[in-house]
């Protein structure tokens, strides 16, 4: 039986100047989408917003739209005062929080409240998600690197009201490490980077000898250079039992691409997207293949 999912946006995963992040969600407010996620998700020294001012961004937002609005916590902690952010935003007591790390998982599930987690934490099986269901878990973002395969196996046997959402739009966040790749191609150190990701505002394109883009840097993220588009499944997922699809923010015409997406859900014609993306799309993990692949309809 088909299912029409609500459309979500994710956390912005780059970083942007305060007048943009406050302008970009000045446009949010009127798009399509009914959950809204905020916060910084990769780089604590990311700081044109601080905490409380993404909490009162949240507290505006679910005043003025009505949207669902989620916190969301740093994707990977390395100190103490790292924690202190986590620990508040776990402990807000107005939204509900994507967990993208174990140890928000942790300190959520001792304070007894549901929360959801985000594509970077692992959940691979249907195993992994009944351990988090019972610290308190209402819903889960399915990886980006899984495929259609993986999830009908996993939403088959998910126990009854539990939430899944796919990473349907976007630059596909890929991996995080201790050190700042972009820093490092600036031959800076990471404790002195000058915030050079300022000046990438969708990510410093990495391509091959070959001059093929091939991935992007985001700070210490690694991205896609191509972006996940899986507006061309939208009967499938309509079928697969997903309640959520995410697009990802992007610095230009993200409000257009909600837009085709509502209208996709909704049946109608939609125009032509590919060109607001920076550099192509790829679906190929959805379809059990190298990630950035295309997938064209009569391959599929």
């Amino acid at each position: 039986m088909k299912q029409i999912p609500k459309l979500t946006l994710g956390p912005v995963l780059y970083y942007w100047s305060r007048d943009d992040i406050y302008e970009f969600y000045r446009q949010a407010a009127e798009m399509p989408v009914d959950t809204i996620y905020l916060g910084e998700t990769v780089c604590s020294k990311r700081r044109s917003l601080r905490t409380g001012e993404w909490i009162d961004l949240a507290r505006e937002l679910s005043r003025n739209t009505g949207k669902e609005i989620v916190l969301s916590t740093l994707s990977l902690l390395e100190a103490e005062s790292e924690l202190k952010t986590m620990r508040r935003i776990c402990e807000n007591g107005e939204f509900l929080v994507e967990a993208n790390d174990m140890a928000a998982v942790q300190l959520l599930s001792r304070q007894k409240v549901p929360f959801t987690t985000g594509p970077t934490v692992n959940i691979y099986n249907v195993e992994t998600l009944k351990v988090l269901i019972r610290q308190g878990l209402k819903r889960w973002v399915l990886p980006v690197e899984l495929s259609k395969t993986t999830l009908k196996q996993i939403v088959n046997d998910l126990p009854d009201g539990i939430e899944t959402e796919i990473f349907a739009y976007g630059r596909m966040p890929l991996t995080l490490s201790a050190r700042c790749f972009t820093a490092r191609s600036h031959n800076l150190p990471k404790d002195d980077c000058q915030y050079k990701c300022l000046d990438y505002p969708d990510g410093r394109l990495m391509s091959t000898q070959e001059k093929q883009p091939f991935l992007a840097l985001n700070g210490i993220q690694t991205v896609s250079a191509q972006t996940c588009n899986l507006m061309g499944e939208i009967d499938e997922l309509q079928l697969s039992g997903v309640d959520y699809l995410r697009i990802s923010p992007q610095f230009r015409h993200t409000e257009k691409i909600a837009d085709a997406f509502a209208r996709s859900l909704r049946g109608e014609t939609i125009p032509d997207v590919e060109p607001l993306a920076p550099l192509g799309f790829c679906n190929g993990y959805w379809h059990g293949e190298s990630g950035l692949s295309q997938i064209p309809p009569d391959q599929r």
